[in-house]
């Protein structure tokens, strides 16, 4: 045996397996044969020997030609390794060595050329059993399938010559590749020779050339500079030219009294210094620039001049109302005259007011206000505004006696009085102007902000002064909301204009404000909870207004708090908004307090007037914060705080997520607290009266329900004298405090007092005795007869608020036959199988089935079954 075979026993098996196959054909063929059946068809030269070694080597030698890899080595089988696969042990004719030898020579002639080299050190397992795998696959151990052998050789051998003679074409047509491209690149050697050649002569003469050429290009780039530098110096004085010739043209037109041309070469003018301003010249700049100012000024100031004295014609400003209807209304001789000069001028000034914002520099107050970014009012507006803010300056600066810090109203009643006094004027005549030429501008905003902007500098000026003066700094800040709430609404002044909330949202000054509103806020709170009336109601004796029975001191705070939300929610910044609904949260938790405070003082008097009174005054309270969470305002200080804690990571994810799905608001913490104290103020009342009631109640519990009569044997049933007490009892608190809590609070209060007294009468009562027939009919009679019907006035169905006492009712009357089927039913049932229908069958959904089969050995009255 060979190496390779012993490295293969599979392989050697599956090879005898066939040839013992093969043995066994030729027997069993010849018994075919004689028996007429036809014989398969075996090759010349091929008679006697196995049929499986010649298809081996016919595939080995296919897969040589092909190169295909050893699954398992990874390497090219060689065509020597074919030869060692074992023949079948059966003995060979004569002839058979020299064709085997045959074979493997052919097979040998068709291997790669590196088959070798691969073939050395591995082993020929993989081959032999994908052999092996496609004799099994095409053969089998079907002796019937031998019949094919023929045509597989066959098939085989073909396949076998196709791959030699691919082999063949490839092996010729490689050295002609190979030929053609040693020439190409041989050619190409020779072209890179001759341009190597060529390169060096070249190289030689163009440096050569350069050297020759320097001295002209470094006076060629001499005359370049020059060129350039006079092209320069030639816009220059283009630029030059054109600044002098604009301003003679506009010094002509002066001349011959062409304002409006003048007014318009200006405008040219000044766009060419808008153009210049990235120029490095700054001789031009600044030569322009005094042109441009030289010219602006006389211009200006001649404009300026004609559009007064048509403005004065006009009476203008109008100091009191009727002079402005005066103007608006009957008209002077010479009015159309006065209105073309006034729209003339008006426009020519509108011309300069490009250069009026290149050559002035803007009055600004400080950064700390942050004031809005806003253009300067339009120069035709400021000549009209020049004769108002000199009164201003002259009335309300220096020591006038007009000028008072603690009289604000004056100058701001003043400018709010001038507004409404030309705004008239403003819309008639002057709008229709702006319109015609084009311009956005609104005459009357336009009016009012340059007005506005005088009240900034003197709160700017004066607040610094009024800082540590409660009553002053509160005094300003009240008339300074008064004169903002009419500025807006009234005159319709953009909230995104400069205003006064600017200023008083001053770092400073908006600290001292909070201040000054808790301060007074918390004065305001004392003064109302000493008052006498702090715990009437002001509509008591309307019941219609009254449904709340909210107390004064409730009514009053609220009040407060919506003043406070009234004088904030113009604040220009969300921040400042916060700032102030937090000082409003303290302030409610702070009135909260005060009335528990005031509770825990009344708490052995829970029925008491002053307790309901502060109930009331807690519900009323917390009714109120709800509404407002859904109000537009605070669901945008809502969003505003989101953002806040989100940049902040104040808040957990849970509760940011709360805040952006808008399931919570922004007084939510303060709900919960009032609802918590109302609740506990709800349960003191509700104990207290149920104290009553049990008291009241002990003679009742003690009645003798098993020796009553039964209905048949009274005439008419009557309520049990020993409940009288306890239904007394009960509805003189029902009727006491409806008449002290709001609806809604009282609703609670029974509720919860029916839900204890259920409780109450089913465990001590009924579960706590034995009935017989009267004593359930007269349990029946008292609870459906008479207590239901106490709450029947707040409700429809009072009995579904005394489940287990209707439901033991039920139980306790029902008939003999009904109570022993009853009973019978329950008994019969698993754990697993409850009795539910049963149950409300006859009325029953609250009590459990143990609660019944109780209910049911309570009774005394079962028939006498004799066991």
């Amino acid at each position: 045996m060979t190496s390779n075979q012993q490295g293969a026993p599979q392989n050697r098996t599956a090879a005898r397996r066939y040839a013992s196959l093969g043995q066994e054909n030729g027997t069993k063929e010849s018994v075919i044969g004689s028996r007429g059946g036809a014989q398969p068809r075996v090759p010349e030269g091929w008679s006697g020997r196995p049929v499986c070694v010649f298809l081996s080597r016919t595939l080995q030698a296919g897969l040589a030609v092909h190169g295909i890899q050893n699954s398992c080595g990874g390497r090219m089988l060689a065509a020597d390794e074919f030869g060692e696969v074992p023949a079948a042990p059966c003995c060979p004719e004569s002839g058979d060595e020299t064709k085997n030898t045959d074979v493997k020579s052919d097979m040998n002639t068709a291997a790669p050329a590196g088959s070798e080299q691969l073939s050395q050190g591995g082993s020929d397992d993989a081959l032999l059993s994908y052999v092996s795998a496609f004799i099994e696959k095409e053969v089998g151990s079907d002796l019937k399938s031998l019949k094919t052998l023929g045509k597989l050789i066959e098939q085989m051998t073909e396949s076998k010559v196709k791959l030699e003679e691919q082999v063949l074409t490839i092996s010729s047509e490689i050295p002609k590749r190979i030929q053609s491209a040693l020439k190409d690149a041989e050619e190409s050697k020779q072209l890179l020779d001759e341009f190597l050649e060529q390169e060096a002569p070249l190289f030689s003469s163009i440096s050569s050339h350069l050297l020759t050429a320097q001295p002209w290009m470094d006076d060629l780039g001499a005359m370049i500079t020059q060129i350039e530098e006079i092209e320069r110096h030639l816009t220059y004085l283009k630029w030059v030219s054109q600044i002098e010739e604009l301003s003679d043209n506009i010094q002509q037109y002066l001349m011959t009294n062409s304002v409006p041309e003048a007014a318009s070469l200006l405008v040219t003018m000044t766009e060419l210094d808008i153009q210049l301003q990235e120029s490095s010249c700054t001789h031009l700049l600044s030569f322009m620039r005094a042109t441009v100012k030289f010219w602006h000024k006389i211009l200006k100031d001649k404009l300026t001049s004609d559009f007064e004295e048509v403005l004065a014609q006009l009476h203008w400003p109008f100091i009191s109302h009727t002079q402005s209807q005066t103007v608006g209304g009957s008209r002077p001789a010479g009015t159309p005259e006065l209105y073309s000069s006034l729209e003339t001028l008006f426009c020519q000034l509108l011309k300069l007011q490009a250069s009026d914002e290149l050559l002035t520099e803007p009055k600004q107050l400080p950064e700390k206000y942050c004031l809005p970014a806003s253009p300067p009012v339009t120069l035709p507006i400021q000549v009209m505004l020049a004769p108002l803010q000199k009164r201003f300056r002259y009335h309300f600066r220096g020591s006038r006696q007009t000028n008072v810090m603690s009289k604000p109203e004056w100058y701001l009643a003043q400018v709010l009085m001038w507004i409404g006094n030309h705004t008239q004027f403003l819309d008639e005549k002057i709008q229709p102007i702006l319109d015609k030429v084009g311009s956005a501008v609104n005459a009357r905003l336009e009016f009012s902000r340059g007005l506005v902007m005088l009240i900034l500098e003197k709160l700017a000026s004066d607040i610094p002064c009024l800082l540590y003066d409660d009553s002053l700094f509160c005094h300003l800040v009240d008339e300074v909301l008064l004169f903002e709430r009419e500025l807006h609404t009234v005159h319709g002044y953009p909230s995104t204009f400069a205003s006064c909330m600017h200023i008083l949202s001053e770092e400073t000054c908006f600290q001292r404000w909070l201040t000054v509103e808790r301060k007074f806020a918390l004065q305001k709170m004392d003064s109302m909870l000493s008052s006498e009336a702090a715990w009437v109601s002001q509509y008591k004796d309307i019941s219609d207004v009254d449904e709340m029975k909210v107390p004064d001191c409730a009514e009053v705070f609220m009040t407060l708090l919506l003043v406070i939300t009234d004088r904030y929610k113009n604040l220009p910044t969300a921040s400042r908004k916060l700032q102030f609904l937090e000082l409003q949260k303290d302030l409610v938790d702070d009135f909260r307090i005060r009335l528990t405070q005031v509770m825990k003082e009344e708490t052995r008097a829970a029925l008491g007037f002053r307790y309901c009174a502060i109930l009331n005054a807690v519900n009323y309270i917390s009714a109120v914060l709800a509404d407002w969470a859904d109000n537009v305002f605070f669901l945008q200080l809502q969003q505003a705080a989101l953002e806040v804690f989100a940049e902040n990571n104040v808040l957990s994810k849970l509760q940011l997520g709360q805040l952006a799905s808008m399931e919570s608001s922004v007084f939510d913490d303060m709900i919960n607290l009032l609802e918590r104290l109302k609740l506990d103020m709800l349960t003191r009342q509700v104990d207290h009266v149920f104290r009553e009631v049990k008291d009241s109640a002990k003679l009742y519990k003690k009645e003798r329900w098993l020796s009553l009569p039964s209905q048949s044997e009274q005439a008419v049933m009557s309520l049990s004298s020993s409940a009288c007490p306890l239904l007394l009892t009960l509805r003189d608190r029902l009727l006491q405090l409806e008449q002290q809590l709001c609806f809604s609070l009282f609703r609670i209060f029974w509720q919860m007092l029916a839900e204890k007294l259920d409780l109450y009468i089913y465990q001590e009562i009924i579960l706590a005795n034995h009935f017989n027939e009267g004593g359930a009919a007269q349990l029946q009679f008292d609870m459906t007869r008479n207590l239901f019907p106490l709450f029947s006035h707040y409700c429809k169905r009072p009995e579904n608020y005394f489940k287990h006492v209707k439901e033991a009712c039920i139980i306790l009357n029902l008939n003999i036959g009904s109570a022993l089927l009853l009973k019978d039913v329950l008994q019969s049932v698993s754990e697993h199988i409850p009795a539910t229908a049963a149950l409300n069958e006859v009325g029953v959904y609250k009590l459990a089935q143990q609660d019944v089969e109780i209910l049911l050995n309570l009774r005394t009255n079962w028939p006498n079954t004799g066991k």
